[in-house]
């Protein structure tokens, strides 16, 4: 890189705004993480959560080399333990639409194969009409930032409980400002396409399950359950500008319903508790450098609910942006 690695700040500290630092840390600059929640406090702590191909969308080719190069990293991360990263075995179902997001990235996605049609759950209300079997990295949220927290603390960086109310107060601070401030994007550059997705999970203890389960569809809601060593996070709900960030009884009981259908082992688990977060949407995800002043500000949010799948690809392009001093 030219020069001398220059000071870096970093807003937000879920899995966008970690990755972003550990992966500048580590190539050299200093970085310092500013946040208003600690990384268990984020959204990103209560996703299920698995790499998964997004659906088409806005910046497809960019989509797929972050989606491609975030499956590189979990893959190595998955050989250690102590990350909270697995390669788990994966049933994927849902409507003939669902083939689009698998043909889309069937290359892609590790040992992926078409399910026996008698392994296909009925589903609700006509039956699943399509099933595909993998083998897909599945991440234990907390566990994981917990790693990454450790990451970033070897590479020399602390994270600091530290709101702002604007880019140019972290702009004051260091000549680089990278914005992983989810939710938070919005009103910091004034973007008002970023918008909340309401996203509420059970998490039931895991009675000895190892196979994931995702329903593919184009409803707010769906079926999933993702099986931790000691924890199943069940799901899943969708709800565009909802603010409030209570958990509904009602989402409670119609997600167990579901998931204790598909997996009648899930019945008599018992119920650790309700967790609910606010995604950070946006019509196309956000990766591009601008002035700020003196400054630099290099943006990387908008990723609803594809923060994890994104993360490392992402990340690698904010270091790029940052190494090559570009702006626009």
């Amino acid at each position: 890189m030219p020069g001398d690695p220059q000071p870096v700040v970093v807003l937000g500290a879920g899995v966008s705004g970690l990755t972003s630092a550990v992966c500048l840390a580590e190539a050299g600059f200093p970085v310092r993480v500013w946040t208003s929640a600690r990384p268990l406090q984020t959204t990103s702590a209560v996703a299920g959560a698995v790499w998964a191909p997004p659906r088409p969308a806005e910046r497809a080719a960019a989509t797929l080399k972050w989606t491609a190069h975030s499956l590189r990293v979990f893959r190595e991360l998955a050989g250690d333990p102590e990350t909270g990263v697995q390669m788990a075995p994966a049933l994927a179902v849902g409507d003939p639409s669902a083939t689009e997001v698998v043909s889309a990235a069937a290359d892609l996605i590790p040992d992926l194969r078409a399910a026996d049609p008698a392994d296909v759950p009925a589903g609700f209300p006509s039956g699943f009409r399509a099933g595909f079997r993998a083998t897909l990295p599945m991440i234990d949220m907390p566990h994981y930032l917990d790693y990454l927290t450790r990451r970033l603390s070897a590479a020399g960086c602390d994270i600091e409980e530290r709101p702002v109310r604007s880019l140019a107060e972290a702009a004051d601070a260091a000549p680089v400002v990278v914005n992983c401030a989810g939710l938070g994007a919005g009103p910091l550059t004034g973007d008002a396409s970023v918008r909340p997705l309401f996203g509420q999970h059970v998490v039931l203890a895991n009675p000895g399950l190892r196979q994931l389960f995702l329903e593919m569809t184009n409803g707010l809601e769906w079926t999933c359950y993702f099986p931790h060593p000691r924890r199943v996070v069940c799901g899943g709900i969708s709800i565009a500008d909802r603010w409030d960030a209570t958990p509904d009884p009602e989402v409670t009981d119609r997600i167990l319903e579901r998931c204790r259908r598909i997996e009648p082992r899930l019945a008599d688990a018992e119920v650790i508790e309700v967790i609910t977060g606010l995604r950070p949407d946006r019509p196309a995800v956000r990766v591009e450098a601008e002035r700020l002043g003196k400054a630099r500000c290099v943006h990387n949010y908008g990723h609803g609910g594809n923060g994890v799948t994104l993360s490392w690809g992402c990340a690698r392009d904010v270091v790029r942006l940052v190494a090559s001093r570009e702006a626009a």
